[in-house]
């Protein structure tokens, strides 16, 4: 089988959409089906075995975080040199309106997924008044496709109310032995402690984006002098975020690859998750995987992976006092070590064989190669 993957965002970008697609490929690739990725040109042209066809990319004025490819004819030719048996057009918003366009047109059997709540992020930036708009848009976007798949099943329900069609949960992974408790290192505890390892760690993994609500968590250390925080990657935001936490007990590393970001998850008591806008939250799962419980906000996507008081702590969006009363309860020794164990133990249900398997079969079943069947 050979496989084209039209995506917004690949290597060397690091994200959840980009960990799930280079896990797919691997499999893909272990399993000899072919696979090309369309992608923005950020100088990658191959991985394990894939080739990766570069579109010119650009800055946008409005996220100038990182260069985006818009629509562009050259999909069609690169559709028509490589001739795949089908086409994944990956969260479908420029480059992806192409694949979409130029894969019913030459014919292609043709699926798409759903990974970034974009509408929902307009709140953030105050175009709240397009999300209307941006919801048409993306329904009919995706409703071009024969199969949508989507990260939990949260998400499908809200597609599912907008109107998107034929939408399956593609369920979610974890590289089990890269996050590993056994990757505690006290040196990178005195690092994301600020040299107080004594006091209790919580680490943040992820873009710093206003839409990941990081702010919210300044009152937290305004009132607990024994927290500390580790903030790990990087963004748009991260200046006004390091000028916001100025004075409070906050790291900032920029981000961590390897070893080092296995070690900054293991080295914490924590790890906490504020956002409510995620399609499904990967860095979660990787979180738990090292042995953290998670103490996150309320959401939809997010209650689909934590247990309250077995695998984490869930607090309430934008209530302080609930959150430091979730904190409070990594006190409880028995509580915080049960946890721990349990995290571990729910994560290792999680290889990313599972739903990378998963896509491949939807791919046969989309060709006929097998009988269709519902994707959990």
């Amino acid at each position: 089988m050979k496989i084209a993957i039209v995506t917004e965002t690949f290597l060397p970008s690091t994200d959840g959409v980009v960990t799930r697609l280079t896990e797919a490929i691997k499999y893909a690739r272990q399993q000899n089906h072919d696979v090309v990725v369309i992608a923005p040109d950020l100088g990658v042209t191959e991985f394990e075995g894939a080739i990766i066809e570069g579109v010119k990319a650009t800055k946008l004025p409005f996220y100038r975080y990182r260069p985006f490819s818009l629509p562009n004819k050259i999909v069609k030719d690169l559709l028509n040199k490589h001739q795949p048996d089908l086409v994944h057009v990956v969260n479908p918003a420029l480059l992806g309106v192409s694949g979409i366009k130029y894969a019913k047109e030459l014919q292609f059997p043709l699926i798409a997924s759903y990974h970034t709540h974009v509408p929902k992020y307009l709140d953030y930036y105050k175009l709240y008044p397009l999300k209307p708009l941006l919801w048409w848009y993306f329904k009919r976007l995706h409703n071009k496709a024969e199969l949508n798949m989507c990260t939990s099943q949260a998400v499908k329900g809200e597609l599912d109310r907008h109107g998107f069609r034929n939408v399956h949960v593609w369920k979610r992974g974890v590289a089990i032995d890269r996050y590993h408790p056994s990757h505690y290192n006290m040196e990178m505890r005195r690092r994301l402690s600020g040299g107080e390892p004594d006091k209790k760690l919580l680490v943040f993994v992820g873009r710093l984006a206003p839409e990941k609500e990081i702010h919210k968590l300044k009152p937290l250390l305004e009132q607990r002098n024994d927290v500390r925080l580790a903030i790990v990657g990087d963004g748009p935001v991260r200046d006004q975020l390091e000028q916001r936490f100025a004075g409070t007990n906050t790291i900032f590393t920029g981000f961590l690859h390897g070893e080092e970001l296995s070690q900054a998850f293991a080295s914490a008591d924590a790890f906490i998750f504020p956002s409510v806008t995620e399609t499904l939250g990967l860095v979660i799962l990787e979180a738990m995987a090292s042995g953290l419980p998670v103490i996150a906000a309320k959401s939809g996507p997010t209650m689909e992976q934590v247990d309250d008081e077995r695998t984490g702590l869930l607090f309430e969006n934008e209530d302080t006092s609930s959150l430091v009363h979730a904190v409070e309860k990594l006190e409880q020794r028995t509580l915080h070590e049960a946890m721990r164990e349990n995290a571990r133990e729910e994560a290792e249900k999680y290889s990313w064989t599972i739903p990378s398997q998963q896509i491949i079969e939807v791919y046969e079943q989309i060709l006929g190669v097998t009988p269709i069947k519902k994707a959990q």
